[in-house]
């Protein structure tokens, strides 16, 4: 017998409404050691299931437990570490900070204030150091295109060799940009080519021209001076490289075109002053990218890969300290900017700060393709309070690649890993967590998950302190994330997976 369209859709309703009953009373079963929750609010879940999903986190996290011995892990039952590569030498110094993360095939690389690292992570239990490359530079941001690695530079250097030394960017000839390395032995990356850019690289976007002979870089940096010969403000800018894939020795810089001619924000109330991008985010598939740029949040259209235009330009007064990333959802409709309230260096994750700063806020894009709008919806900030040593605030995350709903893995520095769904962007829920205790109790040590993204079936995040952490997840939210696989991924361009 056959069944009609509404009869399977009506069987497909209550089957999932009959696995959603059934999988959301598994989560509610209590971690052994969790932290206690500082925002136990769940009258914005206007969805039901958003409501249900609250009240269960609200459950997990009730404990009348006062916080988490140094080191100590505390955990959802639905996400479990698997493994762990402690940070190699020379990179294991408290100052050697773990930074991003890119993906190829089987291997992940890991950005260091001192260099990168690459790991085989063909079996993700069992990870194992292939190579490491010694370069100094902060932030030493970090991607993979083919046999490319390219590699930011954010530190005044002596020159651009992976040998030089601090030096004042008072000095002309200082040096600080993009470097770009050949990774095709995996054992023995090759530094093949630096381009200067001005105030440096302390991030950058990759994103692979529409003919794929070339990949441009976009670069964002900020923090200008007067006694800067080489970045000099009102720096309303981003940088771009162009490099052609055949010949990447000739990567040129083509332009730096000004995105904020009005001048961007110009700070007080508890916003910083626009002066340049932090992070952008490009969705090449939707000829998109999403800028961070320190008191501004922008939608570009990045049709044309040469001259990114902005479409819309937004600003929080109230909240946002610091925009500092952007993700967008599968479809193109959302983007979750992340304000980095004290600069990554300060304990904002208690009651004294709040929910909604230090936080992620989620926009719906709304419009025409002429004239797309961000329209702010919600904030999202783990609900649980971390110790004054300890430093947590919204950090690199992604998507988890599910269909049909809107779930995404980020770091919170010493706040850990979250998993939390957006799909209702008005309310927010966290559906997982894992972390450790703080490093120290009596003095705050910088550390925590740096970048943590969810690749190939498993969670890989790069603490600033510990090193590579695997995790998996184990959710029915998230089983179907088993069946995307991408054979590279840099976060910072967006790649479209099939959904429903």
């Amino acid at each position: 017998m056959t069944r009609s369209p509404q009869g399977l859709r009506q069987l497909r309703t209550v089957a999932v409404v009959a696995i959603v009953t059934l999988l959301t009373s598994v989560a509610v079963a209590t971690p052994s050691h969790a932290r206690t929750p500082f925002d136990e609010d769940c009258a914005d879940a206007t969805d039901a299931l958003a409501v249900e999903l609250c009240l269960a986190q609200r459950t997990l996290d009730a404990t009348d437990d006062p916080g988490l011995g140094v080191d100590e892990i505390a955990s959802s039952p639905n996400l479990r570490q698997i493994a762990n590569l402690p940070k190699p030498a020379p990179f294991n110094t408290e100052s050697a900070l773990n930074s991003d993360l890119a993906f190829q095939g089987r291997y992940a690389f890991v950005g260091n204030y001192n260099g990168f690292v690459i790991y085989d992570i063909g079996d993700p239990r069992a990870p194992r150091l292939v190579s490491q490359v010694v370069c100094v530079g902060a932030q030493n941001d970090i991607s993979v295109y083919g046999d490319l690695l390219f590699l930011s530079t954010d530190s005044s250097r002596s020159d651009d060799s992976c040998d030089s030394v601090s030096q004042s960017a008072s000095v002309k000839e200082s040096w600080e940009g993009m470097k770009i390395f050949d990774i095709r032995d995996k054992k023995n990356p090759r530094y093949i080519k630096s381009v200067e850019t001005n105030c440096g690289s302390h991030t950058h976007t990759l994103v692979p021209a529409k003919n794929r002979k070339s990949v441009y870089i976009y670069v964002s940096s900020y923090s200008p001076s007067a006694s800067f010969p080489d970045c000099q403000p009102p720096h309303d800018l981003i940088s771009i490289i162009k490099v052609p894939l055949k010949k990447p020795t000739e990567a040129v810089l083509i332009d730096t075109p000004n995105l904020f001619p009005d001048g961007g924000n110009p700070g007080g109330n508890g916003s910083s002053t626009t002066s340049g991008c932090h992070d952008i985010t490009a969705y090449p598939a939707k000829d998109l990218a999403a800028g961070a740029c320190m008191g501004d949040g922008v939608l570009l259209d990045i049709a044309d890969r040469e001259a990114p235009r902005v479409i819309h330009q937004v600003r929080d007064t109230t909240n946002f300290a610091f925009w500092h990333s952007a993700t967008f959802n599968n479809s193109g409709t959302k983007v979750v900017f992340t304000d980095e309230l004290g600069g990554g260096g300060s304990a904002t994750c208690n009651p004294e700060i709040g929910p909604q700063r230090g936080a992620n806020a989620i926009y719906d894009i709304t419009g025409t393709a002429d004239a797309r709008t961000l329209v702010f919806r919600s904030y999202f900030k783990i609900p649980r309070t971390n110790g004054p040593t300890e430093n947590c605030v919204a950090h690199n995350g992604s998507l988890i690649p599910v269909l049909g709903r809107d779930i995404m893995v980020q770091a919170w520095y010493q706040g850990g890993v979250s998993v939390w769904d957006f799909t209702n962007s008005a309310a927010p829920v966290e559906i997982g967590f894992w972390e450790r205790g703080p490093l120290d109790l009596e003095r705050r040590v910088t550390g925590g998950p740096w970048s943590t993204y969810y690749y190939n079936g498993y969670i890989y995040s790069s603490d600033i302190q510990k090193g590579l952490d695997v995790l998996e997840i184990r959710d029915w939210r998230t089983a179907s994330a088993k069946l995307v696989r991408f054979p590279e991924l840099n976060v910072q361009t967006q790649s479209w997976y099939l959904s429903w």
